[in-house]
């Protein structure tokens, strides 16, 4: 998958959690991921993140903690 579409994907997710309160949205996120990104699209975002995290909206950096970092390939 393109890093463009990947990051596009978070954002997309990330604006919809900001209407909950703060912390269900950070957890939100995370949990939306975690239960329905593949590992390969999750090590893709962990790549992006660990490469500085340009493009992804504040959300998606604060629930990157929540998130499983899955083996690498």
């Amino acid at each position: 998958m393109s890093h463009d579409k990947l990051i596009t994907m978070a954002n997309q997710i990330a604006r919809f959690m900001e209407s909950k309160p703060h912390a269900e949205g950070v957890t939100g996120l995370a949990n939306h991921i975690n239960d329905f990104w593949e590992p390969r699209m999750r090590r893709q975002l962990f790549e992006l993140l660990d490469n500085g995290g340009d493009g992804f909206r504040p959300l998606v950096l604060e629930a990157a903690t929540q998130i499983r970092r899955p083996a690498a390939a």
